[in-house]
């Protein structure tokens, strides 16, 4: 987000309170929080914490447990998300196109949008082979340890990436690069060979192959296939990955093209 000093416009406090309070609950998925945890990670007094989470319950944004005592996101979080789907004018052209690639490989594709430090996973199409208990749609994964995630900073090489990498690197896997050097060393490869690659660096024994797609400049969107790592010789590498390019350059051709996307800052989900 841009600093007041930069855009000209000055903030508002309760709102950006508000906010960083959704991304918090947002963040914790399916564990709620209590005040004093609620206060201490935001940084505010439990009085200004708790009225303001009491609007939220009120207005449906923040849901209370039985004993008033623990809050998570509410439904209206839910109805602002399926909105922004419902009216992405990207993905009601890739959602057919992932459909198609999923059945045809019976692996899980996926799409995302790179928001600050994280990729956003906006549409995920399941393989048949291995069932997931969860949606991925609306997950957040960290950018610089997912396959969509490197092959848009791999974009981003030549204009810099700080902006999407965090101030402490967390290690999800044995394999995630925690090193900027080691994580540059292989953004390179990725733009040499055109795709990026996630070598079980978010889930221990599942490969990834990602694409950027290039109907904005800076790219914003990406797809990519997972597959299990037990799963995978150098010829089924191939495949998969001549069938995501293939998909890509079928999206980017239907796609509207938008030269004059706004900039990363300015895009949030």
């Amino acid at each position: 987000m841009e600093s007041e000093r930069e855009s000209g416009v000055r903030g508002v406090k309760s709102a950006a309170r508000a906010v960083d309070l959704l991304e918090l609950l947002a963040s914790r998925q399916n564990r709620p929080a209590r005040l004093r945890e609620l206060s201490e990670a935001l940084g505010a007094p439990r009085s200004s914490v708790y009225a303001l989470i009491r609007t939220l319950v009120e207005r449906g944004w923040v849901r209370a447990d039985p004993t008033g005592t623990q809050y998570s996101i509410g439904i209206r979080a839910l109805l602002a998300g399926t909105t922004y789907l419902d009216t992405d004018p990207y993905l009601r052209i890739v959602q057919p196109h992932i459909n198609e690639l999923s059945a045809e490989l019976n692996e899980t594709i996926h799409f995302g949008r790179i928001d600050r430090g994280d990729i956003v996973y906006l549409a995920t199409k399941e393989s048949t082979k291995y069932i997931r208990p969860f949606s991925r749609v609306g997950r957040r994964l960290p950018a610089f340890s997912t396959a969509m995630g490197k092959s848009l900073l791999a974009e981003r090489l030549d204009t810099g990436i700080e902006a999407h990498i965090p101030e402490e690197w967390t290690p999800l896997t044995p394999n995630t690069l925690v090193d900027p050097e080691a994580l540059v060393r292989d953004l390179e490869l990725t733009r040499e060979r055109g795709y990026a690659v996630d070598n079980e660096e978010n889930y221990a024994g599942v490969k990834c192959f990602g694409f950027a797609l290039r109907y904005t400049s800076p790219a914003m969107d990406a797809i990519s296939c997972s597959v299990p790592a037990a799963s995978l010789d150098d010829g089924r590498v191939e495949v998969l990955v001549a069938a995501l390019r293939r998909t890509r350059l079928e999206i980017e051709r239907m796609a509207p093209v938008d030269l004059t996307s706004p900039s990363d800052a300015m895009l949030g989900f």
